[in-house]
């Protein structure tokens, strides 16, 4: 329903000859529920207001009705591509309160299934931006390897998408005897593609041209608006908490924090797809060397916080996911608060857009990689 300053915002936009159209809830390009109410002059984009909420499902105020154990599952809906990613932050703030130390086996793990995610998260990722754009073909050829990525979690985990597998002090169960194999194969499997994804997409004329110069953003507001992940990055921002501010075993890697410095489209384009490539790096170092040894270490079965508050952060395939648990000392938490990197992200679409073409807003907004249900919590 439309407020009364809204009507008036309306008739006034109107009268100045612009026209106010509706994108969404349920336009396939906007990647989920998303609403958009679009000002135009033209064929200008004058601005742009999204509007939220249709699937919010209240996820913090159901996690504090939840134990230490249970809440950290409900967070495979929020971005459910990055949902081992996700699963992963609760555990680290919950563990950082018990002060438990993990076993190097389950860190190992924790790390490999991180990467197989980002991986499989911008597979998806690209082959949707491409369809966005009108290329059909390559939304099959990201699809064949992610099914890929979702056959090996599947047989550890035993499920494809909300795998639920990380618990506070390790796993939940120890990797699949075929684990190593699988992930070895497809790494060599996957090095070659790559190559096919720059043929069919990367140094396509039409491509480059939708993209190149599209949707902007200064470091100055990336930083300015919060964003953080392949927005910031392509922006030159450093932003990535794995090297940042490291968990696990990140600081033991070789990997290489991957900036641009275009700002624009085509840059967040391509901090993706050599992410990619950065994830097979540490998935390579990593998959030979798991350690022996227990997968879990021994924690209470009803886990009880000190009283306090506890923050973790990780990188999820978006950027920053930040928890924050206020703990009373009871059973379950008194307050839980997400930093989700999709509503900082979002946040920042009516500013790169404002005074480009209608035509160039759905490569722009497709390059934020958003994922409602992160911003809808």
């Amino acid at each position: 329903m439309y407020r009364q300053t809204d009507i008036i915002e309306d008739n006034r936009d109107t009268a100045q000859g612009n026209f106010v159209i509706n994108v969404g809830p349920q336009h396939p390009a906007t990647h989920g529920v998303l609403h958009l109410v679009i000002t135009l002059n033209g064929e200008t984009i004058q601005k742009i207001e999204p509007h939220l909420g249709y699937i919010h499902r209240s996820i913090e105020k159901m996690c504090e009705s939840l134990s230490y154990r249970q809440f950290i599952y409900v967070t495979s809906r929020m971005d459910y591509l990055s949902a081992h990613i996700n699963n992963h932050a609760c555990s680290l703030c919950v563990e950082k309160g018990l002060q438990v130390e993990i076993p190097p086996r389950a860190q190992v793990i924790r790390v490999l299934m991180d990467e197989l995610t980002r991986i499989a998260s911008h597979e998806l990722w690209w082959g949707a931006m491409a369809m966005d754009l009108g290329a059909f073909t390559p939304f099959f050829h990201a699809f064949r390897e992610r099914e890929t990525i979702n056959d090996i979690m599947e047989e550890t985990c035993g499920a494809r998408l909300t795998m639920n597998y990380m618990v506070p002090g390790g796993v939940m169960h120890d990797i699949h005897p075929n684990f190593q194999k699988r992930v070895k194969d497809f790494m060599q499997l996957y090095k070659k593609k790559i190559n096919e994804y720059d043929e069919l997409v990367t140094g396509n004329v039409i491509f480059q041209n939708r993209m190149k110069g599209v949707g902007v953003i200064s470091a100055e507001d990336a930083v300015s608006y919060g964003c953080t992940g392949p927005v910031a990055r392509g922006s030159g921002v450093s932003s990535d908490i794995r090297k940042i501010y490291p968990y696990e075993i990140y600081d033991k890697l070789e990997f290489d924090e991957v900036l641009e410095t275009g700002g624009d489209s085509f840059a967040r384009y391509m901090v993706r797809i050599r992410e990619m490539q950065q994830s097979i790096r540490i998935v390579e170092q990593l998959i030979d060397n798991i350690p022996e040894g227990d997968f879990m270490t021994k924690t209470k079965a009803v886990l009880k916080l000190p009283k306090g508050e506890f923050y973790s952060r990780v990188e999820t395939a978006r950027g920053e996911l930040g928890v924050y648990i206020v703990s009373e000392g009871a059973t379950t938490p008194y307050r839980i608060k997400f930093r989700s990197p999709g509503f900082s992200n979002l946040s920042i679409l009516d500013k790169m857009v404002r005074g480009g073409k209608i035509g160039d807003l759905i490569a722009a907004m497709g390059t934020l990689d958003l994922v409602i249900p992160d911003i809808d919590r």
